[in-house]
């Protein structure tokens, strides 16, 4: 309670919403597709230049926004993103700072927002490499229709984002497996977007080799990492976990630890259960014996399909609140013409009545006269 309290005041400390590190591993340590190689030359070259552009051509007395360099990292897990920030930020000997969400997110209405401007200025502080991580968590699409507070706050922080963007001088990478989530308003202010793509049969063997030591890891003479490679076209990610489970599992067989070594069974079985993981990961509640794996890009569509959902209900209520009034309006129509038919038909039955009782009278007065006249003529008879 304590430190909500602090952070409602005080804002949370920037060492909390961000994690320091210092890089390790260099693009020798990742294996990419040539085309993301190029991608990311390019991008140090903006970096090694920016003075040039900005400083000695004058950019910056031109343009007072948009003066930071932001890249956008996008592909499936597993092929070389989170390195790839690590590796930028080793080549140019900087630290890299990896926002936490569990931190950055707080209870109260408008805190979060303060939270992001903290982590930029943090990194500016410290000439850091700034990483957002599965960043469409935080920079998602905003709401067309807010329908609770949680939706404008929501909004809110993308806002704030997009404006610390535009001011912010130094380095910003955004990593996401998810990128059609992200608010479209991104896309103009990020410099470079970089695919990392699937790797190839031969970019595969390469992975797997990378993953041991090439000194102290025991290997058989019967590992085939070409067999691997063409065997099982997955990602960087899986190739590293699938080498850590063979290990795992040739040091469980019997015998003298110094005499182990990791055959291709291992390889192919610690891939194998890496699969398996897969399958089990894919399964849903939903179908019966756990049904296919859902379509690539099945959770974007969804997320998209909810977007336009909201905003056709949102239509849908303005014109169903604009029936509503104009039956409203017939209604009081109807009810002017009712009210009018009913004063013409009283009038009309009133009218009627009057006549009736004219002719009554006037037949009455007949028969009086009558009857007067009868009477008189009988006595004139008897006298």
């Amino acid at each position: 309670m304590a430190d909500s309290i602090r952070d409602l005041f005080f804002g949370a400390p920037a060492r909390e919403l961000v994690e320091a590190i210092d890089p390790q591993r260099s693009f020798d340590d990742v294996v990419l597709p040539e085309r993301t190689l190029r991608a990311l030359d390019h991008a140090l070259a903006l970096v090694r230049k920016h003075d040039l552009i900005f400083r000695q051509w004058g950019l910056a007395e031109r343009h007072s926004s948009g003066l930071g360099l932001a890249f956008h990292f996008a592909g499936p897990p597993g092929t070389g993103k989170t390195i790839c920030a690590e590796a930028l930020a080793y080549t140019l000997h900087r630290k890299l700072l990896l926002v936490r969400y569990s931190e950055l997110e707080s209870r109260w209405v408008g805190q979060t927002a303060k939270h992001v401007a903290s982590v930029f200025r943090a990194a500016e502080r410290q000439d850091a490499v700034l990483f957002f991580d599965e960043s469409d968590t935080i920079a998602g699409r905003r709401f067309a229709s807010m329908q609770a507070a949680v939706d404008r706050e929501a909004n809110s922080v993308v806002n704030v984002l997009l404006h610390e963007l535009e001011t912010f001088p130094g380095i910003v990478i955004f990593a996401t497996n998810l990128a059609a989530n992200m608010d479209p308003a991104f896309e103009r202010r990020i410099r470079t977007h970089i695919m990392f793509e699937m790797p190839n049969a031969a970019e595969r063997e390469r992975i797997w080799q990378v993953q041991l030591h090439p000194q102290k890891t025991p290997l058989a003479d019967d590992v085939d990492f070409h067999v691997l490679a063409e065997r099982y076209p997955r990602s960087g990610g899986d190739i590293k976990n699938a080498v850590l489970k063979a290990a795992q599992i040739a040091t469980t067989e019997p015998g003298p630890d110094a005499a182990k070594r990791i055959h291709q069974r291992h390889f192919v079985q610690g891939m194998e259960e890496v699969v398996a993981g897969t399958s089990v990961m894919a399964q849903s509640l939903f179908e019966e014996n756990g049904g296919p794996a859902p379509p690539v890009g099945f959770v974007e569509e969804m997320s998209e399909a909810q977007e336009a959902l909201r905003a056709e209900l949102a239509l849908i209520v303005e014109r169903i609140d604009g029936l509503e009034r104009k039956q409203t309006g017939a209604l009081q129509k109807l009810d002017d013409r009712q009210t009018a038919a009913l004063a013409a038909a009283t009038e009309s039955a009133a009218a009627t009545a009057q006549t009736r009782m004219r002719i009554l009278w006037i037949a009455a007065t007949a028969a009086f006269v009558l009857a007067a006249a009868a009477l008189l003529i009988t006595l004139l008879r008897t006298a």
